[in-house]
């Protein structure tokens, strides 16, 4: 009797798993509940900040180390007989909480009016871009005069915690016509507890909804790092696509009055613009690269021996699982910039 009983429940649950997906696929279709899920993210991002940006520690990933634990603990009983149909009914219920949770906090965010659509149509030509790779290259080098080092002359920042406070100031310096979001005035950018993992993923930093908290890998070289605070500091605000978040870090780091912080963008930047330039002119690349100067060749050297030490059979898994995430939000993969490069074409016409 209590296996018909289970095995009803599991049906049960798998059909409002598919009903689920096929509710928040028709609401993705729908402007009117689109802007509804917007409204709701300031509500619950606020009393989310309101319970967690206080504790010293990242709360999301603890959340994560914990459900994780408990689907292990199912799964492992999944292969013994007599737990099995309760423990599949239980990993049904968890994933059921799980997607409805994850698409009402933030899923449906990416369904939003991209930014493309607020920006001047212009073609995105080759000599377009090679102008503006030009032109960063040379603010890059002027910046990385002004900024710290350590004892290997490597770009080194001296103080997160006044970059994290530079950026939240700046999110209120947005241009009105891109972001009509209401700027943080609660810090939630924490590093990740994972962050040996993340080296070895490719990782750099990632938002959790459930707590939004932005966590970023704290052993990353710091002209990845600063960059990574105010990308992520994005998603905060409500910009759930990748590319729409470069963007938008873009704006908050470009518009600086922290060196640090502003080398950091630019940097991004040159080096978004070279690698969507690559494969038509490699010889321009291979030219911007010998005219870096010799603090910015420092950092270059610093970035690849990090990624180098860093390679494996992790980096290659989450790379590929990560695309597929990206293409399935309707999102470019994660090899490619050019909807990035497309908004900042735009952007600097």
């Amino acid at each position: 009797m209590n296996i018909i009983k289970t095995y009803h429940k599991k049906r049960f649950w798998a059909a409002i798993l598919v009903v689920q997906i096929l509710l928040f696929f028709i609401f993705s279709k729908l402007r009117f509940v689109i802007s509804a899920f917007e409204s709701f993210f300031e509500i619950q991002k606020k009393i989310h900040k309101l319970l967690f940006s206080w504790i010293p520690f990242s709360v999301g990933d603890v959340l994560y180390i914990l459900l994780g634990i408990f689907l292990f603990y199912f799964i492992i009983k999944c292969f013994k007989k007599k737990s099995r149909n309760e423990s599949l009914l239980k990993i049904l219920i968890l994933i059921n909480i799980f997607y409805f949770t994850y698409q009402i906090f933030w899923g449906m965010l990416y369904f939003q009016k991209p930014i493309i659509a607020k920006l001047p149509e212009t073609e995105i030509t080759l000599e377009k871009r090679k102008n503006l790779a030009l032109k960063y290259l040379e603010k890059c080098k002027q910046t990385r005069l002004l900024v710290n080092e350590n004892q290997q002359g490597v770009f080194n920042a001296l103080n997160i915690k006044n970059i994290q406070v530079e950026i939240l100031n700046q999110q209120n310096k947005l241009p009105s016509f891109i972001s009509d979001k209401k700027a943080d005035k609660v810090n939630s950018i924490k590093p990740s507890l994972f962050k040996n993992v993340m080296s070895f993923t490719g990782i750099l930093g990632y938002y959790n909804p459930f707590t939004a908290e932005a966590q970023y890998n704290a052993e990353l070289p710091s002209s990845y790092l600063l960059f990574t605070l105010a990308h992520e500091s994005s998603h905060q605000l409500g910009f759930a696509r990748e590319q729409e978040a470069n963007f938008i870090g873009y704006l908050i780091g470009i518009n600086s009055s922290n060196p640090e912080l502003r080398y950091s963008t630019e940097y991004f930047t040159l080096k978004s613009l070279l690698n969507s330039i690559i494969y038509e002119d490699e010889n321009f690349v291979n030219n911007a690269l010998k005219n870096y100067s010799a603090g910015m060749k420092r950092d270059r050297t610093y970035e690849r021996e990090f990624i180098l030490q860093h390679q494996g059979w992790l980096n290659d898994f989450f790379g590929f699982t990560n695309n597929l995430f990206l293409k399935s939000n309707q999102q470019e993969g994660s090899v490619t910039y050019s909807y990035f490069i497309d908004l900042l074409v735009r952007y600097e016409k």
